[in-house]
């Protein structure tokens, strides 16, 4: 039963027999989403004040400037995820390979891997913009006692057993589902408890609001544009309101709270998207799905593509059923 108020500690165990594998393994594991993700909000939320802004002087796999919350996000996420030996490997936005993960024994026993992109849109960070953390969680498909493998990791995305992302905004949310809906968390921050504050997340039945950025509007397919124009068109139920944000995960809370699409689909300049498929689209797809939503890449849902490589890209149209919808019907009229 979902209580509004009762912590995530209380959610966790009382919706235990949701999982499909209810070990006790994955509660541990969001428990340390949970932890990692309040170690970060506390550095995010004083980042004004010390030296953790800026650029971190590298860049990564992508070849986009690495910020030094990047790195330090990511730090946190790993360390806590392999101190707690409930994961036997980790892939990251921000590293090139994955990360093997072997027990206190050295053994491979975990069954758990995580995908995450530990720190999205955290270019806005130094001008206070809400910013977040996206991670997604499969059972790993090698043998069990052995080092994880590559094919752990290149799952399609109706694999996954969890996703979730956290927003670190005026309220920090937690926001996650294992497959039986979409529950949110806000943080308070003097108690360091996490409370059900939004249960049974759902997109509104109709959307009002487009999210994408129209700076890149002449390098965009035709599809893209015709649908942006029918958008902007004068009549009953449009005009539709123009709203980018810039990191995903707070453009995507706010769609699915008040009604809307996301999309970044493809440009001359970036022929297969700019999103990642594993570690951003995937997880949010999953949870689109779960509150009522759709997600796909312009043509076929999100969550049956087969993933090819680690850090793979796709055009990505994510929200209210019948926006993307709407958009896909523009992009199968103008395939080109």
């Amino acid at each position: 039963m979902i209580k509004k108020n009762q912590t995530l500690g209380e959610f966790i165990i009382e919706n235990q027999a949701e999982f499909a594998y209810s070990s006790g393994e994955l509660s541990r594991l969001i428990n340390s989403i949970r932890l990692a993700a309040k170690v970060v909000n506390h550095e995010v939320n004083k980042a004004g004040l010390v030296d953790i802004t800026g650029a971190a002087g590298e860049t990564n796999v992508q070849g986009e400037d690495q910020q030094k919350l990047d790195v330090y996000a990511n730090e946190k996420f790993i360390q806590t995820l392999t101190n707690r030996e409930i994961v036997c490997g980790i892939a990251s936005e921000e590293n090139d390979d994955f990360i093997t993960i072997a027990g206190s024994n050295n053994d491979h026993k975990n069954k758990y891997v995580v995908l995450m992109d530990p720190l999205d849109g955290s270019s806005n960070i130094d001008v206070n913009v809400s910013v977040g953390t996206i991670f997604s969680i499969y059972r790993r498909v090698s043998p069990v006692g052995t080092p994880v493998q590559l094919e752990d990791f290149l799952q399609p995305g109706n694999k996954q057993v969890a996703a979730g992302y956290v927003v670190y905004g005026t309220s920090t949310m937690l926001v996650y589902t294992t497959g039986h809906g979409v529950n949110g968390f806000t943080l308070n921050p003097a108690l360091g408890s996490w409370y059900l504050s939004h249960p049974n997340m759902k997109f509104p039945e109709k959307g009002c609001i487009y999210s994408v950025n129209e700076g890149n509007y002449v390098h965009f397919p035709l599809g893209v544009k015709k649908y942006i124009k029918y958008c902007q068109e004068e009549k009953e139920d449009r005009p539709y309101t123009s709203r980018y944000i810039g990191s995903l995960v707070s453009d995507f809370h706010r769609n699915m709270i008040k009604g809307g699409i996301y999309f970044y689909p493809t440009t001359s300049s970036a022929p297969n998207g700019k999103l990642r498929l594993l570690y951003e689209c995937n997880p949010m797809a999953f949870i689109a799905e779960q509150a009522g939503g759709k997600a796909s890449n312009g043509f076929d849902r999100i969550l049956d593509i087969d993933p090819t490589e680690l850090h793979q890209r796709v055009p990505f149209f994510c929200g209210n059923r019948e926006m993307v919808e709407k958009a896909e019907e523009f992009m199968a009229k103008n395939p080109e």
